[in-house]
């Protein structure tokens, strides 16, 4: 059984030009829930969404505050991360999310292997590289951002196979920068890429590049900020054992990019998550029995209207929906697209109220307060 169609949905406020507020009751199969819906206009050109972050990929904040301090007029939670590290005693946890982030056209990071995300199985065929973007022609598409880059010796080349991330591919080498933050980097080469909870490698390195040369290396990676214009090799296995082969000192050049698979036009912006409609169709397999509090966006009008949706985390209405519902009601809503964020206790939309020039969080978050979360989408209005 699906959700109930958003039928009566009441009169929406005007947040700013192009941008509207509503919330309505919707009857899921396992109780009511509420909603919180966000509609966004690209059509109208002083209308653009962009990453809310915190300026680094490993460090975490509200949604409220992220969006206060980038100017954001209203804005939801984003991807889902890496919330813990019980699995890892005595490594920390990285706050840093699955997939990959693109912020104000700059790539930020890329995405960890399937076998390492946080958050609830994917649906069939949808993998960590999943993305809900913008282009540079204001248009909002599904689509999925693969990296792709080197490591530049005078000896060769070696593919690099991270990001900024917090897992690595198993015998890869992985590339941090100064948006990573100063959050330690042991965890990049903890698990493997089928199982997240395996134990972290034993043979690692980690080679420091500054002014496109060797400045330091060392045999276990390390922690703290990355200056600008340094970037930090970090080397499990094969990748480990190939590092350790570089020298003091030895010129190195770092390339890396995400490459999207089906879009020709660069992004603006994107954030990880999972598909859940395309093309008018939810997904097949879509789970329908877990219901909970969730965060969707929805994609209408060829990508020119895009409705943020999160379900409201009070008691009365805290069994929220199932993954299968939120497709559904998506739809209901009039999205051909519809993608999965981050839900319950990290569930949080904010907008400004009239004549104020501040955010408010309008759903009630099920933990009874914000979480702190690595990213969002804001909604950013120009004069």
């Amino acid at each position: 059984m699906g959700a109930a169609p958003a039928g009566g949905v009441p009169m929406a406020t005007t947040v700013a030009a192009g941008v509207t507020y509503q919330q309505f009751d919707i009857q899921g199969a396992k109780g009511p829930t509420h909603a919180h819906l966000l509609t966004v206009d690209l059509r109208n050109t002083h209308v653009r969404l962009d990453l809310l972050y915190p300026g680094a990929v490993a460090a975490r904040a509200a949604v409220s505050k992220l969006a206060t301090a980038q100017g954001a007029v209203a804005g939801i939670n984003g991807d889902f991360f890496n919330i813990t590290e019980t699995q890892h005693p005595g490594v920390e946890a990285t706050g840093s999310t699955d997939g990959p982030a693109i912020a104000s056209g700059r790539a930020l990071k890329g995405s960890v292997p399937d076998g390492q995300r946080f958050g609830p199985s994917l649906p069939p065929g949808a993998s960590t590289k999943d993305v809900l973007g913008v282009g540079t022609d204001r248009r909002a598409r599904l689509d999925s951002l693969a990296l792709t880059g080197s490591v530049r010796t005078p000896v060769g080349r070696l593919p690099l196979g991270g990001f900024n991330q917090y897992a690595l591919p198993v015998g890869s080498v992985g590339a941090f920068t100064s948006d990573w933050g100063s959050v330690s980097r042991v965890r990049a080469t903890c698990g493997t890429d089928t199982d997240r909870a395996a134990p972290c490698s034993t043979d690692t390195y980690e080679v420091t590049v500054r002014g496109g040369r060797v400045v330091s290396t060392s045999a276990t990676p390390g922690k703290g900020a990355i200056a600008a214009g340094t970037t930090v090799l970090v080397g499990r296995e094969a990748g480990a054992q190939k590092l350790r082969k570089f020298v003091k000192g030895e010129p190195v050049k770092v390339s890396q990019r995400l490459v999207a698979a089906r879009s020709g036009i660069p992004y603006r912006f994107a954030l990880g998550g999972y598909p859940v409609l395309k093309g008018g169709q939810p997904l097949a397999g879509l789970d329908n029995s877990t219901a909970a509090v969730r965060t969707a966006v929805g994609i209408a009008d060829g990508g020119k209207r895009l409705l943020l949706f999160a379900l409201d985390g009070a008691p009365a209405y805290r069994t929220g929906l199932t993954i299968a519902e939120v497709a559904a009601e998506m739809k209901a809503l009039g999205s051909t697209d519809a993608f999965s964020l981050d839900g319950g206790g990290s569930t949080t939309l904010v907008a400004r109220a009239p004549g104020t020039s501040t955010v408010t969080v309008r759903n009630h978050p099920s933990g009874d307060a914000e979480r702190p979360v690595p990213n969002g989408i804001g909604v950013f209005v120009t004069s």
